[in-house]
């Protein structure tokens, strides 16, 4: 049996039709579909598994070990808004709920892979090294990223990381982000704002060292970010923090011409002021370190940001049904 949290967000449904796709579907979704307009629930539609439980329930259940059989928890739940003010729902959601689940799974020797963050890095002047001697210098620059730097540390201070995976995420884009509005990635804006205007906007640069859309992301697809996971599962003795990006930081310029040229047209970008508010806690450069991840013995390669735009452009956001299908795994 495999629990996944955020089993109907965007990377915890990639991981359940990944799951799908290697034949396993003895998996029960946890989570919160919200309100019928996010429509979430569709990110469930055409995958397998064999019960769902409320995210509020959850814990409970563990508390009195009445889920039996469980083998793995894929631990992707949160609030992973980087706007979000209320600073005590980060702390009871993002910080709280994960230590019951890791304490769980330590009692009963449960394997626990969890979702970080590379929020975690803040501003970048400390690089973007998972070793685990610098947590330490870290200093996130919103409080979702703080919520995620708490439970690492104190993962550390447990011993718990000497048993479970947390994966720092960085830039992931791909199907079933639909629900997630402006916490969406930036290709599933530019797709929606190219069709709407025929032109995208990017923010201008403020940095006489970057010219304008030269900005760096490393942008990673999100089967790129559950072939890790799946891997991680198979692979039970690899414990530790570790990067889930490419490593290799790409311009937003580049993703700007790689979505127009997925929608077959000619580049029309614009560039415009960044706001006041956010200059001072922009990243101009993040990219992920993944060494760790190679010396761990993932070796597969990583999908280009060309190809990763004109698979998730053309099989998936032009499509009727642009989500991630048990039935469709030939793609």
């Amino acid at each position: 049996m495999i629990i996944i949290t955020g089993g109907a967000g965007f990377i915890g449904s990639a991981m359940l039709w990944e799951l799908n796709r290697n034949g396993e579907e003895n998996i029960i979704v946890v989570d919160d579909l919200g309100s019928t307009t996010t429509e979430k629930w569709r990110n469930l539609s055409g995958l397998n598994f064999t019960d769902f439980i409320s995210k509020d329930l959850f814990p409970d259940l563990l508390d009195r070990n009445a889920i039996k059989g469980i083998s793995a928890i894929i631990h992707m739940g949160a609030n992973s808004s980087t706007t979000e003010t209320d600073a005590d729902h980060l702390l009871t959601n993002n910080f709280g709920y994960s230590k019951k689940i890791a304490s769980f799974c330590m009692a009963h020797e449960v394997r626990l892979l969890y979702a970080s963050s590379a929020a975690t890095y803040g501003d970048g002047s400390n690089g973007y090294n998972d070793q685990i001697e610098g947590l330490n210098v870290l200093r996130p620059l919103n409080m979702y990223g703080y919520s995620k730097h708490l439970f690492d540390r104190w993962a550390v201070k447990q011993h718990i990381l000497d048993k479970v995976a947390g994966l720092k995420f960085f830039n992931v884009y791909g199907p079933n982000e639909y629900h997630k509005g402006d916490m969406s990635s930036v290709v599933y804006k530019a797709f929606h704002q190219i069709l709407e205007k025929g032109s995208l906007s990017l923010f201008e640069s403020h940095r006489p060292d970057y010219r304008e859309g030269e900005q760096l992301r490393d942008f990673i697809y999100v089967r790129d970010c559950t072939r890790i996971m799946a891997w991680m599962l198979e692979n039970p003795s690899v414990s530790g923090l570790y990067n889930v990006g490419t490593g290799t930081a790409r311009s937003f310029n580049d993703l700007a011409k790689a979505t127009f040229s997925a929608l077959d047209r000619q580049p029309t970008i614009n560039y415009i002021p960044m706001p006041e508010t956010l200059r001072n806690k922009y990243q101009y450069y993040t990219c992920a370190d993944i060494s760790k991840l190679r010396s761990a013995g993932f070796s597969s390669a990583f999908t280009s940001i060309e190809d990763g735009i004109r698979e998730y452009v053309q099989h998936y956001l032009s499509s009727d049904n642009p989500y991630l299908d048990s039935i469709n795994t030939s793609v």
